[in-house]
């Protein structure tokens, strides 16, 4: 193989045809709808299997000062950023049993976070914890959840094992009529919505799927009645079964070595290999972080932050895998302070893919000791891509006797599901256990996916008012026509690979708004004149990145090959920049958004 260090034009024209051929082997003409959802018959992959029996209650019909709807991490610091305005009654209202949202859905065996956990975990400084982990586990990460939860006192007036169903404005008193699944109907003065990007579990669209009479499960419902074992291993109720795992992203890279260790036999189904980065995570203590220090935390995740948008910094504190990549990520988070000439940018960031994707090609080479096998799990597409991954046991799990790698590039996938087993081409895998480690529906949470009708001022529903021209809002967070209604998320904001952090920051935000809203006695609806300047300043130096994700092969950043294309849906200078921009507007008169009770339009 060629040097990573080295290489010319031959070589880098030589890597693009080699793309372009991988890329087509796993093409498929049908797209993002070669996945289901865990609805109607195939509802129980997404059933909660650790709350137990939910306990018969009443319907609400009270009034709360304000709704957060979802528990993950971004309902959990909106509640907690809001207590400290002294907000009093805040409810939360989550589906899953307990405070999580992702972690405390996903309990897969070998599950850790891929962000150090000292930047990751949020509240740090707020709450004296210091993580045990340089990348923790995920039952670590669950618990510090609960952890701010019970800091903040957000039990005290949540709705757990309860969906929100609709969101409903009433003009008549001036507050949000929130319905549920359990027959509530309270009303709430303000709404944060908070349902996250990575809620709703995925299946395979692949044919004879119900008709498998083995045991099945979704990784994010993690069976261990029927595994055995904890997410630390020792899945014994494996033994001497086959299991075959669907799906090599970031949950399979975790998972698959832990399952090798104790099934009978693994077959690990893959359609484009993950690029799988050194992990070397380790025990970490409160002096290599300095966490004796007032304000460590914050200072950690910001210089982390700073580094993966592309900042300028004098030392790098995280020192990891993250941020010695961290110009390659300017073509996947889309807030990202670019340097320099553009074409010179794109030159050196053409040159940096290809070595550090000829790294990652080598690594296989050096763990993976039969050919065929290292052959096909070598990563042929840019860096950005797919999402990166990072594990040191993955790759020496395909060297054991048990484990099969089945490449179905060929096939663009598994052919089809039989009662006992999988069908590649010619060849039917018999197994007793078949594992769907196919992730979430990426960013389409209840209120983007239609699933939890947001209806405004006059009845006006949310996503209908955006079906014409587009999704408006003023800094992603709320817009005409939806007063008091605060949306967290990725939508016209600022993303980073730390999405934590990114939440927080909206969390103090949306907690600054309210309490403003609160002191001016006024309603939160930006006028219509700051949606259009908002939406200038996103168009203004957003990046092109329509190409790139035309050419990479199909995943989720890419609609599985249909391409991504470009829009005003992202601040383009970094997340770092954004939240900057955010505090010094929140030092000013807010009149962008700030509307006296009972005014018209263009009245603030």
């Amino acid at each position: 193989m060629t040097d990573p260090q080295v290489i010319g034009d031959r070589e880098l024209d030589a890597l693009k045809e080699r793309y372009r051929f991988e890329r087509e082997r796993r093409v498929r003409p049908d797209g993002t709808g070669q996945y289901q959802s865990t609805d109607a018959e195939f509802g129980y992959y997404a059933a909660d299997p650790y709350a137990g029996e939910v306990s018969e209650r009443e319907p609400l019909r009270d009034i709360v000062d304000v709704a957060v709807v979802g528990g993950g991490f971004g309902g959990i610091l909106a509640g907690a950023r809001l207590r400290q305005q002294g907000v009093e009654r805040v409810r939360i209202i989550e589906k899953g049993g307990d405070f999580g949202g992702t972690w405390y859905w996903n309990r897969y065996p070998g599950i850790h976070c891929d962000i150090e956990s000292h930047v990751y975990l949020p509240m740090l400084d707020e709450t004296g914890y210091v993580p045990e982990w340089k990348y923790a586990p995920g039952e670590e990460i669950r618990r510090h959840a609960v952890r701010i939860s019970e800091k903040f006192d957000l039990y005290r007036d949540a709705l757990l094992s309860t969906a929100v169903t609709s969101l409903t404005w009433d003009e008549a008193s001036d507050k949000w009529i929130v319905a549920t699944d359990r027959g509530d109907a309270f009303r709430a003065t303000y709404v944060v919505t908070a349902t996250g990007t990575l809620s709703e579990p995925k299946l395979p669209g692949i044919p004879g799927i119900e008709t498998f009479q083995g045991h099945t499960f979704h990784t994010s419902r993690w069976d261990y009645a029927y595994t055995g074992g904890t997410p630390d291993g020792g899945l014994t109720g494996l033994a001497n079964k086959r299991v075959g795992v669907v799906g090599t992203g970031a949950t399979g890279i975790q998972a698959i070595p832990l399952l090798a260790e104790d099934a009978g036999h693994v077959y690990v189904f893959q359609r484009t290999p993950s690029s799988v980065d050194v992990r070397a995570n380790r025990r970490t203590t409160a002096q290599d972080v300095a966490a004796d220090d007032e304000g460590w935390a914050r200072r950690r995740r910001d210089n982390f932050l700073r580094i993966v948008s592309g900042e300028t910094v004098e030392e790098d504190l995280v020192a990891d895998r993250w941020t010695s990549s961290a110009v390659l990520l300017e073509k996947l988070v889309g807030s990202f302070r670019r340097h320099g000439d553009p074409a010179a940018f794109e030159a050196a960031y053409e040159l940096a893919d290809a070595a550090k994707m000829n790294e990652l090609r080598s690594r296989v080479e050096q763990c993976v000791t039969d050919p065929d096998t290292a052959e096909k799990l070598k990563p042929w597409y840019r860096y950005a891509c797919k999402r990166p991954t990072f594990s040191d046991k993955y790759y020496p799990a395909f060297n054991r006797d048990n484990v099969t790698l089945v490449d179905t590039a060929d096939t663009h996938g598994i052919e089809r599901i039989t009662p006992h087993g999988v069908v590649v081409g010619d060849t039917t895998y018999e197994l007793d256990c078949l594992v769907f480690a196919t992730g979430f529906s990426v960013g389409t949470s209840g209120v983007l996916s239609g699933k939890l009708p947001v209806h405004g001022r006059g009845g006006t529903q949310l996503l209908h008012a955006w079906a014409q021209r587009g999704p408006r809002t003023l800094h992603g967070f709320t817009s005409n026509g939806f007063p008091n209604l605060i949306q967290l998320g990725s939508l016209q904001n600022a993303a980073s690979v730390n999405f934590t952090h990114v939440l927080d920051e909206q969390a103090v935000h949306a907690a600054a708004l309210v309490a403003a809203a609160e002191a001016r006695d006024a309603v939160i609806e930006p006028s219509r004149d700051a949606e259009d300047d908002w939406l200038a300043t996103l168009a203004k130096g957003s990046p092109d990145h329509e190409w790139f994700h035309a050419e990479c092969t199909p995943g989720y950043y890419n609609r599985e090959g249909r391409g991504r294309p470009n829009g005003p849906n992202a601040y383009p200078h970094g997340a770092a920049a954004f939240h900057d921009l955010l505090a010094r507007w929140r030092e000013g008169p807010l009149d962008e958004v700030l509307r006296v009770k009972g005014a018209k339009e263009g009245t603030r």
